[in-house]
């Protein structure tokens, strides 16, 4: 899809990855309402604050109301609790079940009829090389991660005779505040991730590969 004159909701946009993508998008045309628990934290010049909590069905159903000719979703909103599967904390494993999975779900399926109703385009789902690689530190968070990857491939079939593509964005550490005690050596910079990332979007990709560890993981999947 072209992104001039695209209608972008990014969850998540107040800060880090999200911020990003939301300034990108403006920069190439794009009206952009920039979703947030709080809208008032919002800062991206030339963007539509917008009210979206991705754990509260009734906030989501008042977005898609609200943003109602978007014509791009992007499920960035994410929580990262460092919790493993086995001695975590049960409710901070649930609460990132409910922002990493359930929130991309119920944000794509309030979103898919509005997209279809203004002649289709498409999902961007921002998940992780923790998709396909679950260290035990990180049990919960990479369960989410994987859950995320099958709902985007589930869903791009779901969606493709809507006129909608579903683009999966994976990639290691940005250089973000969740990622603030990892070395500066092994992360990436944001802002070339979401060109990468809309890149993907403009070519209906199925998946973006943003960096060498991620391509390095992807390839050897079979092995």
């Amino acid at each position: 899809m072209e992104l001039t004159n695209a209608v972008a909701v990014v969850t998540g946009a107040n800060r880090g990855f999200g911020r990003h993508l939301a300034t990108q998008l403006i920069e190439r045309g794009a009206k952009v309402y920039a979703a947030a628990r709080r809208p008032e934290t919002i800062d991206v010049p030339g963007a539509i604050p917008l009210r979206l909590d991705v754990t509260d069905p009734e906030s989501i159903a008042e977005a898609a109301a609200t943003a109602s000719d978007a014509t791009l979703i992007i499920n960035n909103a994410g929580a990262a609790n460092g919790q493993p599967l086995l001695g975590g904390d049960l409710a901070l494993i649930r609460a990132e079940l409910e922002t990493n999975y359930f929130g991309p779900l119920a944000v794509t399926e309030a979103f898919a009829p509005v997209i279809e109703a203004n002649g289709g385009g498409a999902v961007l789902n921002v998940l992780s090389v923790l998709s396909w690689v679950h260290p035990g530190a990180l049990g919960s968070y990479s369960a989410t991660k994987a859950a995320a990857w099958a709902l985007t491939n589930a869903t791009r079939e779901q969606l493709a005779p809507k006129g909608i593509t579903v683009t999966a964005l994976h990639v290691g550490y940005m250089d973000t505040d969740m990622a603030a005690s990892v070395p500066a050596d092994q992360k990436v910079d944001p802002a070339v991730v979401a060109k990468l990332a809309l890149d993907g979007v403009v070519a209906g990709a199925k998946e973006v590969l943003a960096d060498d560890l991620t391509r390095t993981v992807k390839a050897g999947l079979s092995a």
